[in-house]
């Protein structure tokens, strides 16, 4: 891994020297921001990218600079997916099965943050459903996609420090509703299923990663509120300047899509994988005091226990078993990498 890369770099100085041509991507949530620039990134070094978006309409405007600086044989491609329905998700990894084109690296970078209390289609919190349980369902239906040693990178957030999933109280039935717990609680989800991804997929070198792209000023904040946005920025900077620190800087969009393409293409598979990342590099645990611009990853985050149980109230959530391959000792594969059987002819399951 190239350590001139950092918090300031950028996607083309990451990408470049790289080449993707025929190289094959799925990227969720490219209507805007850090997917549009991640995708634009790409298809402009070779690949092939397949983007997702709930508003399609919205996406061709936002991606047509991704058409216009596509090199090399780059591409894209928009279908149709939102991560608020289960039966969006499911019906847009059909079609993708279908098609049978595989992929090298799915970056799963939809989302969104400190929404207010709500449910998805399917009835479970807004943030959690779509942030995690519409990217589990997805992810796993078309693992058998994801070729032999690549990759699946989740774009996470330091926002993971908020909170931890809670896994007999997820739908905030009897917790008062938080806007930042809620999303503390997807994001650190979705590091616990890269994690768990990772330990089932590795056998046949695909590995799974999760990030934080950094402050980046996006649609992404919109609930939070520009005011309030404003007063946690001078807050931060009084704290800073109190330690002799520099002040806060947002980052450019293409700072914030930089380490989503350092993960997927140019950081060492076994270093990054079952770990997180920020600023193009991997983090270390910090449990001790922290600030809300310091580096570092929570342990509950990367805890292989608490990852499993996610996955096993997952799976009983969405009303879905997935399968994982499995190598026998000499070499041979005991299970195929593809859904297993629905629990309850596959109805989710509406959290109490």
């Amino acid at each position: 891994m190239a350590a001139s890369f950092g918090a300031t770099s950028t996607t083309d100085e990451v990408l470049a020297g790289v080449e993707l041509n025929g190289k094959r991507v799925l990227v969720t949530g490219v209507s805007a921001g850090l997917g549009a620039e991640t995708a634009r990134a790409l298809a402009a070094h070779g690949a092939q990218v397949v983007g997702t978006a709930r508003d399609l309409a919205k996406a061709e405007k936002a991606t047509a600079v991704v058409r216009d600086q596509a090199a090399h044989g780059g591409s894209l491609e928009l279908v149709a997916l939102d991560l608020a329905s289960l039966a969006s998700v499911r019906a847009c990894a059909d079609a993708l099965l279908v098609d049978g084109r595989p992929f090298d690296v799915v970056i799963a970078n939809a989302g969104v943050m400190a929404t207010p209390l709500g449910r998805t289609a399917d009835g479970f919190e807004t943030q959690f459903g779509t942030n995690h349980l519409g990217h589990f369902v997805l992810v796993n239906r078309i693992a058998s996609l994801i070729r032999d040693g690549g990759r699946l990178v989740m774009v996470a957030s330091a926002g993971h420090r908020y909170a931890e999933p809670d896994l007999d109280d997820p739908g905030f039935a009897r917790t008062p509703y938080d806007p930042m717990v809620a999303y503390g609680r997807s994001k650190t989800a979705n590091i616990q299923f890269a994690l768990e991804f990772d330990r089932r997929h590795r056998t046949r070198g695909v590995r799974a990663t999760a990030l934080h792209p950094g402050g980046i000023q996006t649609e992404l904040g919109r609930h939070v509120g520009q005011g309030a946005m404003a007063e946690r920025v001078e807050r931060i900077n009084a704290d800073l300047a109190a330690a002799g620190k520099p002040a806060f800087a947002w980052k450019t969009i293409p700072q914030g899509a930089a380490t989503s393409v350092w993960a997927a293409f140019v950081a060492r598979a076994e270093a990054v994988g079952g770990r997180y990342c920020e600023n193009c590099h991997v983090s270390e645990i910090t449990d001790g005091l922290i600030t809300p611009v310091s580096e570092g990853v929570r342990s509950y985050a990367l805890d292989p226990e608490r990852a499993r149980a996610l996955w096993s109230k997952s799976e009983d959530l969405v009303g879905e078993r997935f399968c994982h391959r499995i190598q026998a000792a000499s070499g041979q594969t005991l299970k195929a990498n593809i859904a297993c059987l629905p629990l309850e002819s596959g109805v989710s399951k509406r959290p109490g």
